[in-house]
């Protein structure tokens, strides 16, 4: 056969009995969740911004980041509402390159799914502990977000999972905000479909069970550019983009319609600079349209301790990005600062 078992996992119940969320942390997590849905239905006019590495490499960086992140939430937190990103898997284009921590918790090792999903669940809830914010992450692999269901305040669905049937079903059952990214084409059309399938009730199986789901009313869209047949990325971040986006939005009767804008990927064709630009921009839309600023909940952007990227290594810097390059702390903080006084 093309295919062994290397060994069997925990279920995610197990796993949560091993490593089960506070009292404490449980009270966090709803406040959280309460303070974010309350962005996306329209009932508060904060702005979500979803910030952190690209990939979630190191437990010792990404807590101190995200610790860094509750402070500085701590200063703005009545314009804005901080998001650390905890990625914990990533998707590869071509299947090559480092996978996340849920696949190497050591990025210099051989990949272990056993070791991964602990290091996984261990990471959040330290974050969380330490910081008192909860974190997004990507759902890549629709089974495995039972490993964290009960930690996570965001998910993302990627631009190459956006399409799946399972993706899609799976976000039709969550009760936290879900964002559909447009596909790596940038069809509009494609990504609003995703948000029409995840707002609606469906049955279908999900962990070996037959289940059926009420419809995420919280489901909305991430416009995170495209490429075209060329490979040239093609941006939709512009003014135009966003009022494009809001017509077809209005077309689909959608509940709470919502986009939130990607600065990175192929918005900024991964020139991790160009973040800072790209998010004054989407601020400035919002100034200037009264419905897009109603429309547009947020940005999502990537950030580490330390700006750039770097291959793995033996003496790796510290805090710095693995995978896509990211703007370091000095640029955070200062792009922060100006969305809470442009709010």
């Amino acid at each position: 056969m093309g295919m062994k078992i290397n060994k069997e996992l925990p279920s995610p119940l197990e796993l949560k009995k091993e490593y089960p969320l506070s009292e404490k942390l449980l009270r966090l997590k709803q406040a959280r969740d309460e303070e974010i849905k309350k962005v996306f239905t329209g009932e508060s006019d904060k702005f979500i911004v979803l910030i952190g590495p690209c990939s979630a490499d190191n437990e010792d960086a990404v807590c101190e980041y995200v610790n860094r992140l509750s402070r500085l939430n701590e200063k703005v937190s009545n314009r804005l509402v901080l998001i650390p990103r905890i990625y914990t898997n990533k998707p590869r284009t071509t299947g090559e390159g480092y996978k996340g921590m849920l696949h190497q918790p050591d990025p210099d090792k051989a990949p272990d799914l056993y070791a991964g999903i602990l290091a996984i669940r261990r990471m959040h809830l330290r974050a969380m502990e330490e910081s008192g914010l909860t974190a997004a992450d990507e759902m890549l692999y629709p089974e495995n977000r039972s490993y964290l269901d009960d930690i996570l305040s965001y998910e993302a669905i990627g631009a190459r999972s956006v399409e799946n049937q399972q993706h899609r079903l799976t976000a039709s059952g969550m009760d936290i905000p879900v964002g559909m990214k447009n596909p790596t084409s940038g069809d509009f059309s494609v990504m609003l479909n995703s948000v029409v399938a995840a707002q609606k009730g469906h049955r279908f199986i999900y962990r070996g069970t037959d289940v059926t789901t009420d419809g995420n009313e919280l489901a909305h869209v991430i416009l995170r550019g495209g490429v075209d047949k060329y490979g040239t990325c093609i941006p939709n971040y512009h003014y135009e983009d966003l009022t494009r986006l809001q017509e077809m939005y209005a077309a689909k009767s959608l509940k709470n319609p919502a986009v939130i804008v990607d600065a990175n990927h192929s918005n900024s064709n991964k020139k991790y600079k160009e973040q800072l630009r790209i998010v004054s921009e989407v601020m400035h839309s919002r100034k200037r349209n009264s419905d897009l600023h109603t429309l547009i909940k947020g940005v999502m952007i990537e950030s580490y301790l330390i700006e750039g990227r770097q291959n793995i290594c033996d003496d790796m810097v510290y805090g710095m990005s693995i995978t896509d390059p990211c703007i370091g702390w000095e640029d955070t903080e200062r792009i922060v600062y100006k969305m809470a006084e442009e709010c």
